[in-house]
């Protein structure tokens, strides 16, 4: 038997989690130290996974397959593989979180063990997402889909710097729990309809064999009933308009950093639900839904970009402009072409980056400042150039401006979309204009003009804050002009979800007809 890869990936940061939490209430700085030691840990076990995956695309769908019998009675087991959708998300929660860390390293309150509690919080979130990515089988999946808003409950609800941080918590927990209660009716939907036709199991690739359009065993109608309790819960982590309404609060009145973890971390569990269970366990309900779905991601992706526009916030209007590009995300998964579901899939990577870097960097200004008003800016450029420029790449990446790791997502989610749908493609790229609106507004009501009053003192970025923002800015810049190296990764694993879900990519089209 290998390496246990997987295990470690998840267990590690629990364990970290336990250490941090018996560590003296005396040593605050050991506590962070300890966090920041045990994510660089998780971020080296994602490094040897990801440089260990098969990405040729001859090897096994899912690769670091472990196996376990966890409860037989129930046809659960603890089953982890990861295919190269799920390496790429691993490898992007592994390496936000020690960003996060430093982030947030004056986050966590003054309260006895405010720190301890909020770095073992933290890492909890990363274990939780990282056994979710990981997970083959349902029901373990769905355990940790659910365990992970807890953690994340107590980091908006008791460490955010909003006034309204605990009816922002209380929003998120309920809106998510109520996904998660439907979701649950679903799993236990999949044991029943498994154990009627055989063994009852939890198992995901027993699961996406007895549903398979060519088994013909299960009725359809069953079927897109199960995909519309999946799909809920997915829509509103994700989220999807009109699902969306818990993410602004919620991003506005945590930290940055948490804020970060929730957005670029934890919600791609519901995207990436998406593509692993909504599509492969229920390909024929996926394709007889697909046009609403299509339709709502493009009302998400025009509405997002639109309210954006109106924010007075800084930070309510980055969380508008996540909605969205989690709309551009869900387009290219439902259009169901291999081009949309490798720039969804990068597209969920890049967004990680270019959103993390964004906010932190809001986050540092609006920290000296002491004000989200957009208003409470100007001339911050002439005072600090480093925080100024360095927040202008990221806003820039944002609006996927060519050159910048966005645009070649949301390029291919484009093509995608349009080889399929053409209207909804041209609809969606209106969303390009009115993100170069928000965004050029907003950099210049921030950082250009004269020097609004009471900004003059405003310090540039210090050596913790330049840490968090270099890597970021240098991936942003490198994967604008070099994705291959990921596309590498997710191609292969499209390939599989596409043939899967028995879904072949439309002829191209010319005026006369479809090109020969």
């Amino acid at each position: 038997m290998g390496v246990p890869w997987l295990s470690a990936l998840w267990l590690v940061p629990v364990a970290g989690a336990a250490a941090v939490i018996v560590l003296p209430a005396t040593a605050p700085r050991l506590a962070k130290s300890v966090g920041l030691a045990v994510s660089l840990a998780v971020l080296a076990l994602a490094a040897v996974i990801t440089v260990g995956f098969d990405s040729s695309g001859s090897g096994a769908a899912y690769q670091f397959v472990e196996s376990h019998s966890w409860i037989p009675s129930f046809g659960a087991g603890y089953t982890l593989g990861v295919d190269g959708i799920a390496v790429v998300l691993v490898l992007l929660t592994a390496l936000l979180v020690p960003i996060l860390i430093v982030a947030g390293w004056n986050d966590g309150g003054t309260r006895r063990r405010g720190v301890h509690a909020y770095v073992a919080l933290t890492l909890t979130v990363e274990s939780m997402v990282l056994i979710s990515l990981v997970s083959l089988d349902v029901l373990l999946f769905y355990v940790f889909f659910e365990a992970m808003l807890i953690p994340m409950y107590f980091l908006i609800g008791g460490f955010g710097h909003g006034q309204h941080r605990s009816r922002a918590a209380l929003k998120f927990l309920l809106y998510n729990l109520f996904g998660g209660l439907i979701m649950l009716a679903a799993v236990i939907g999949v044991y029943v309809v498994t154990a009627q036709h055989g063994t009852g199991t939890f198992d995901f690739r027993a699961a996406v064999a007895l549903f398979s359009p060519d088994s013909g065993v299960v009725d359809p109608g069953v079927l897109k009933a199960l995909f519309l309790g999946f799909m809920f819960a997915f829509a509103i982590k994700a989220p999807l308009w009109p699902f969306h309404r818990w993410l602004p609060d919620a991003a506005v009145e945590a930290t940055p950093a948490s804020a970060v973890l929730m957005m670029a971390v934890m919600d791609k569990v519901g995207t990436f639900g998406m593509l692993r269970y909504c599509l492969q366990l229920f390909p024929d309900a996926s394709t007889y839904f697909r046009p609403a779905i299509i339709v709502l991601a493009v009302i998400g992706v025009v509405y997002g970009a639109m309210v954006a526009i109106g924010q007075t916030d800084i930070m309510r209007l980055i969380a508008y402009t996540s909605i969205s590009h989690f709309g551009f995300i869900i387009l290219g998964i439902f259009v169901m072409t291999s081009q949309g579901q490798s720039g969804s899939t990068l597209y969920m990577f890049n967004h990680g980056l270019s959103t993390a870097a964004v906010f932190l960097i809001a986050g540092f200004l609006i920290a000296r400042h002491g004000s989200r008003r957009i208003a409470a800016y100007g001339g911050v450029q002439k005072v600090a150039p480093v925080l100024a420029g360095t927040f202008l790449v990221a806003a820039m990446a944002t609006l996927s401006l060519p050159g910048l790791a966005p645009f070649i997502s949301e390029f291919l989610v484009l093509i995608g979309t349009f080889n399929r749908y053409w209207l909804a493609a041209v609809i969606g790229t209106t969303a390009l204009v009115l993100s170069s609106i928000y965004m050029l507004w907003l950099y210049q009501r921030v950082m250009t003009g004269p020097v609004a009053h009471g900004n003059d003192g405003l310090r540039d970025l210090v050596p913790r804050e330049l840490v968090v923002v270099a890597p970021l800015i240098a991936l942003l810049l490198f994967l604008g002009f070099y994705p291959k190296p990921v596309l590498d990764i997710i191609n292969p694993a499209v390939g599989h979800t596409m043939t899967t879900i028995g879904q072949q990519d439309p002829a191209p089209h010319n005026a006369e007809g479809p090109v020969p």
